[in-house]
């Protein structure tokens, strides 16, 4: 069966038509998202990158931590992916993972998820030859606590190879509630 497809050659001879065609596909790719993230996600699972756990099991790890401490669905949807961007963003994971995120959250977690990789950096730039307080270049940031309480309380504990982590289905319906607003 043959999709129905715009007609132009050059985007800026697009007709209302091509745009009505353009759109019903969009909507329907669209409806899709939340699944394509939870694959991408699962890229992560068996990649440990030298880490205790592999970057799967702390990005669910993270997300446990946030929802059994009551944190909203928002929130605990961008714990889970966080680290998302990490096979397609090595150098700047955080900016990817905003990036996906950026239309489905508010500008506290969408920050967060963006400069997390900054405040991370106080536990361990020091011994790759970084500076640990890095993060103070953004002290007076309205969202400097907040990014910094997530960090401790659910990115940096989240290296545990016996904690009692909640499996990736039950963040599924999380992830398409967050992103099909």
């Amino acid at each position: 069966m043959t999709q129905e497809q715009a007609s132009f050659s050059r985007f800026g001879e697009c007709t209302k038509q091509d745009m009505d065609i353009i759109g019903n596909h969009m909507q329907a790719f669209a409806k899709d998202l939340p699944l394509r993230v939870i694959d991408h996600l699962k890229l992560l699972d068996g990649d440990f990158g030298g880490f205790p756990v592999h970057r799967l099991e702390h990005c669910l790890q993270t997300a446990t931590r946030a929802h059994r401490d009551g944190r909203d669905e928002e929130y605990v949807v961008c714990c889970l992916l966080h680290d998302i961007g990490d096979t397609l963003g090595t150098f700047n994971h955080g900016a990817v993972a905003a990036a996906i995120m950026q239309p489905f959250v508010s500008e506290a977690n969408r920050w967060m998820m963006e400069n997390h990789t900054t405040f991370q950096g106080y536990y361990f730039f020091e011994h790759v030859g970084g500076d640990k307080n890095s993060r103070d270049k953004y002290k007076d940031h309205d969202h400097y606590e907040y990014t910094k309480e997530f960090i401790e309380k659910y990115d940096m504990p989240s290296f545990d190879k016996d904690f009692d982590t909640m499996p990736l289905g039950d963040f599924v319906p999380m992830v398409q509630r967050v992103l099909q607003k």
